[in-house]
């Protein structure tokens, strides 16, 4: 059998439409607000599990005009103010390390001077972010939303609707296998379903359990 490696750590394209909402529609409308500079809020700050939409989120808002998106470990100039700038995107901020809890402190005062807008994320809500309180009350200023993961069942509604989208056919119980038997993300869903489409019409095999076995196999062995 011809192995495929699945390339997992490649960073697909980000937007709001390909976003999996699921329990998230008011957050998801405020984040088209922020693309558009139309909220009335100009700081939101997100939180939730990994992998639950995050980043996918900030940087689906960095792909629009005069926005930065901002790691924890950007560079010391990625935290300063630009004029031509008016989207902060800041991810992980649990993640800061104390110079760039700083910079972003100073980041946020300019912010707020100029009117401008920020949307932040993290592992856990402000009031119990490991920061320093100064820093820790600015990113509450704002709304703050957690964002929900997908359940099982949204999972495979959304991956049944990416499927027939790609013109692909999958037998019975191939999806909850692949969630049982896999990383349990969207894009990493999301990737082995391009990995099967592909693994299949090089085969020419259709898309059943037997086949998905042997590709989750081939990924292991990598």
């Amino acid at each position: 059998m011809k192995q495929l490696v699945l390339d997992l750590g490649t960073d697909q394209a980000h937007s709001l439409d390909t976003f999996e909402v699921g329990q998230n529609a008011e957050v998801a409308q405020l984040m088209r607000q922020f693309a558009a500079r139309t909220s009335r809020e100009h700081f939101a700050y997100l939180w939730g599990e990994l992998a639950a939409g995050k980043s996918h989120l900030l940087k689906a808002l960095a792909s629009t005009e005069r926005a930065r998106y901002i790691s924890p470990f950007s560079i010391e100039s990625e935290f300063m103010y630009s004029p031509d700038v008016d989207l902060y995107l800041l991810d992980d901020c649990e993640k800061l390390s104390p110079l760039a809890q700083i910079d972003a402190f100073a980041l946020f005062n300019e912010i707020r001077a100029n009117k401008a807008y920020m949307v932040c994320s993290g592992a856990v809500p402000p009031a119990v972010l490991p920061v320093r309180e100064d820093l820790r009350t600015r990113m509450g200023w704002g709304l703050i939303y957690q964002i929900h993961g997908l359940t099982d069942d949204e999972k495979i509604a959304a991956l049944t609707q990416a499927a027939t989208t790609r013109g692909l056919t999958l037998s019975p119980g191939v999806l909850p296998y692949l969630l049982s038997h896999f990383r349990r993300d969207m894009r990493s869903l999301s990737t082995m379903l391009d990995s099967l489409d592909l693994y299949s019409l090089e085969t020419q095999r259709p898309i059943t359990l037997p086949l998905l076995r042997e590709l989750l196999q081939a990924e292991a062995k990598e």
